[in-house]
């Protein structure tokens, strides 16, 4: 009796189908990983860089049923111009106030404390975002 061979001898006749297709999977993985990582530093680099106002706010205070006080620290840089969003809400997730505040101030550093006339009693304020003009 003879031994029958199923499989080829390796190395023979060149990769399989089966490497080529992991061989092309694995470098197309690889080059949409660095585009990937790439983008992600680009957005990244925008986003620090290019950022002109920051702000955090640093408290809110209920001060009556109709006014809620905003204490913001705003970080810029020097002789910028921006804006930002204020936001309100009641206990039941309704906004009841929203305002947009200048910052004209031309120093780098700015602590302040806004006022917002709301229509309802507010539970919450947050701060939506800064924007520089």
């Amino acid at each position: 009796m003879s031994a029958v061979r199923e499989q080829l001898p390796e190395g023979r006749y060149g990769r399989s189908a089966d490497e080529a297709a992991d061989r092309k999977l694995r470098i197309t993985g690889a080059v949409l990983g660095v585009l990937f990582l790439g983008l992600m530093g680009w957005f990244g680099w925008y986003y620090v860089v290019d950022s002109k106002i920051s702000a955090e706010m640093i408290k809110f205070d209920v001060v009556s049923a109709t006014e809620v006080q905003v204490h913001l620290e705003i970080r810029k840089d020097e002789g910028v111009k921006g804006v930002c969003t204020l936001r309100s809400r009641s206990e039941d997730g309704a906004e009841v106030a929203r305002k947009d505040v200048r910052v004209d101030e031309t120093a780098s550093r700015v602590d302040r404390v806004y006022s917002l006339r709301t229509t309802a009693r507010a539970t919450s304020a947050e701060l939506m975002g800064c924007t520089a003009r």
